[in-house]
């Protein structure tokens, strides 16, 4: 008995198939009057559902965030991974912002400094990964050192550092005085200047 792959084929010339011979002329008569080759992906699709097909598919989109017009197939990926209007995360603070602010933004926020416990230095964050690694083993090394660390210290937190414009109070004082000197003074002499053109 043959078999289907035994049996003589030949290519249905309107979806390109190889179909048994015997069966050539049904099929394509069939083929030719239900499907139809999409011009964009060029799959067979049923006559009557080619513009749902192109819709669904192939139809231009635009993204909800950038306005960016693409075909609908992709728009998922699209939004996921290459809109620049997604939101992200900062990989220092975990503040959420849009894609195309990230860089900019990371390059600020990496320069932030925050204190090690362990060696009580101010570190950028950017480097607070490998300062950790290498601080450790820096620890590990001298475990034996003479250095006591008194378990508040550690207890404590990070240690607040002086704001750089935190102005003592005499200098905060002083200019407010030569401020109001300056008023004083600038009254007095337009004061005069006025009276002088009134006389004049």
């Amino acid at each position: 008995m043959a078999t289907v792959s035994d049996q003589a084929t030949g290519i249905c010339t309107h979806c390109d198939r190889a179909i048994p011979s015997a069966n050539i002329d049904l099929h394509y008569a069939h083929c030719s009057r239900n499907l139809e080759r999409c011009k964009i992906c060029c799959d067979m699709v049923p006559k009557t559902l080619a513009e749902e097909h192109y819709l669904n598919t192939h139809a231009p989109v635009a993204c909800s965030l950038c306005s960016e017009t693409m075909e609908r197939d992709i728009l998922d990926i699209h939004r996921d991974e290459n809109c620049t209007r997604r939101m992200v995360t900062c990989e220092f603070c975990e503040f959420p912002l849009p894609a195309i602010d990230l860089a900019e933004h990371q390059e600020v926020c990496g320069n932030r400094t925050e204190l090690c416990h362990l060696c009580n230095k101010y570190v950028r964050l950017r480097e607070r990964y490998n300062h950790e690694d290498s601080c450790n083993r820096i620890q590990e090394n001298s475990s034996g050192s003479s250095r006591y660390v008194r378990p508040v210290e550690r207890d404590e937190g990070p240690r607040r550092r002086p704001q750089q414009n935190d102005f003592p109070r005499k200098r905060v004082f002083f200019t407010i005085a030569i401020t109001g000197i300056a008023v004083i003074l600038g009254s007095i002499f337009f004061q005069r200047k006025t009276d002088l053109s009134n006389v004049q």
